[in-house]
């Protein structure tokens, strides 16, 4: 799809590999080559799941390339919008109706928009060396990439706003403990048990898979009874909610289940 960006389909898995070395910085061209994935992704009825992952082990993505922010500076050019696309920056951290499961295997350090992208995902495993860092307060702006916005809804507001305003790096251990990353696996592991786990979460219903990221989307910032309405039969107001709901897929689950047989999903 993109010199910097590598698509591998396994129906019903994609994997994605960012591949802009020597630290996979976001420029234009990478961030165009992940939306572009993303989007196939989310048009393409025959995927549940991608994997993301960056390409060696010396970095999973480092964030913004600084060297061409500072060029389009020096050129007297707007640095808005570089490295942004309809998703968002880096393809994905805006792209708000991508409904279907992201898994990320961190084989590196998430580095500012690097650990921002790695927020834009579902569920984080990373390589025992990784480290996660938001040093944008030292470079002079905000993480406002999704870090701001993200960050204080996965870990406790009191840790998210140590780790903005120093910048420190947080080793994946650490990450696990604040509940941020699923699993910390040796290197040579971290590929096969992510892979693994795209497999296991791809079997489920597709429309099913893509109610739950929909209805935990419209769930943030509700109480818990307004969030009760978003799983109510013709009241969500969430059309892949109520799509499943009426699927035959809906009728399959349980049928397979009473036929002690595995599910033949539809999509449908």
């Amino acid at each position: 799809m993109s010199e910097v960006v590598h698509i591998t389909r396994r129906p019903p898995v994609v994997e994605i590999v960012m591949d802009r070395p020597p630290v996979n910085a976001v420029d234009q061209s990478l961030a165009d080559g992940l939306y572009r994935a993303f989007r196939a992704f989310q048009d393409d009825d025959a995927l549940r799941v991608a994997l993301l992952t960056g390409a060696g082990t010396r970095c999973f993505s480092a964030g913004w390339d600084l060297k061409a922010a500072a060029a389009a500076l020096d050129a007297g050019t707007d640095t808005v919008g570089l490295a942004m696309t309809p998703g968002g920056f880096a393809g994905i951290t805006e792209f708000w109706d991508l409904d279907k499961p992201v898994v990320a295997a961190l084989n590196g350090p998430a580095i500012g928009g690097g650990f921002e992208i790695a927020l834009s995902c579902d569920v984080l495993l990373a390589a025992e060396q990784v480290y996660f860092a938001l040093p944008e307060m030292q470079r002079g702006f905000l993480p406002d990439a999704g870090a701001v916005q993200n960050l204080p809804r996965k870990v406790p507001y009191n840790v998210a706003m140590e780790m903005l305003l120093t910048g420190r790096r947080v080793p994946a251990a650490e990450a696990r403990q604040w509940g941020l990353v699923h699993e910390v696996l040796p290197a040579e592991r971290l590929l096969d048990a992510a892979r693994a786990l795209a497999d296991r979460i791809a079997e489920g219903a597709p429309l099913a898979l893509r109610a739950l990221k929909a209805v935990m989307r419209a769930s943030d910032g509700l109480t818990l009874r307004e969030s009760f309405a978003l799983t109510k039969p013709g009241k969500s107001g969430l059309p892949i909610y109520e799509q499943m709901m009426t699927s035959e897929d809906f009728a399959e689950g349980p049928r397979a289940f009473a036929e002690k047989r595995q599910p033949v999903w539809k999509g449908r």
